[in-house]
């Protein structure tokens, strides 16, 4: 799991690298530091595909977001968050959905610190400091209460977040702890990236996170998109699928992408 960018202590520590602010970084961001820039160009030196894949990611958030909206869900978790920055959920909702409650969930003190200051009181939006590993002791903090209703359809975004917890059955569990206890008509899209087309460049991406210590432990080998798709196991998986990023709903005039050897898949599941 990441360590948040902060040192041994729990204190924030700028030489210590963030994933939120490498994302923030790989997208053309501003919040980040030098250590998450190194870190960044180290994956851009195995796979200069990754910013553009980024902002793909971004996309697909906007579209799924929209259509969760579209369906009657009004409030959204978003765990592992990341720098709440431009084209995030509760702004996507400012015109889908005005009124739509949205909570923010990371592990990083900095992430919800940044957060907490450009989110201001009143607009339907929170940011709570935790940890998804437990989901359970997360939701039922009173701070989801407050802005949550989990008896009510609830749209939880998982983007990219189990791809850096390892163990395949701590991820297993994160995803059917979450769904048992949400709603019937709740929604979970869940993205994440695959090994199964490019298994070289999955190990030295994995390689270059494990050495900078952005995720700890160790795989056999990248998860591959048939391993993604259990997670969705008992859920509605909404058409069109698990599907590469750029292929989920596409809106009209979008840019075309050459999806032959892209590896990152999302989708958007109901719970019946």
């Amino acid at each position: 799991m990441k360590n948040g960018g902060c040192g041994e202590t729990g204190q924030f520590d700028p030489s210590v690298p963030s994933e939120a602010r490498i994302i923030d970084y790989l997208r053309g961001g501003k919040d980040n530091f030098a250590t998450d820039r190194e870190v960044g160009d180290a994956l851009l030196a195995v796979a200069p595909e990754l910013q553009s894949i980024t902002r793909d990611g971004r996309r697909f958030l906007g579209r799924a977001v929209r259509y969760m909206a579209a369906q009657g869900v009004r409030q959204f978790i978003d765990l592992g968050c990341g720098l709440p920055t431009g084209g995030s959920v509760h702004q996507i909702l400012e015109e889908a959905a005005p009124g739509s409650k949205v909570l923010y969930v990371d592990n990083d003190p900095v992430v919800v610190r940044h957060g907490q200051a450009i989110l201001e009181k009143g607009e339907g939006a929170g940011v709570l400091l935790a940890d998804v590993r437990n989901p359970d002791a997360l939701l039922d903090r009173p701070e989801v209460a407050e802005l949550i209703d989990l008896d009510r359809p609830t749209g939880v975004i998982m983007q990219g977040l189990l791809a850096v917890i390892l163990d395949d059955e701590a991820a297993t569990g994160i995803v059917e702890r979450v769904a048992g206890r949400i709603a019937p008509g709740s929604h979970l899209l869940l993205s994440h990236p695959i090994g199964d087309l490019c298994r070289e460049k999955a190990e030295r991406l994995g390689d270059v996170y494990r050495d900078t210590r952005l995720v700890t432990g160790e795989r056999e080998r990248a998860r591959e998109r048939v391993d993604v798709a259990r997670f969705l196991d008992g859920l509605e998986i909404v058409p069109p699928g698990l599907v590469p990023l750029p292929a989920w709903r596409p809106d009209p005039g979008e840019p075309l992408v050459n999806l032959d050897g892209y590896w990152a898949v999302g989708a958007v599941a109901r719970k019946a």
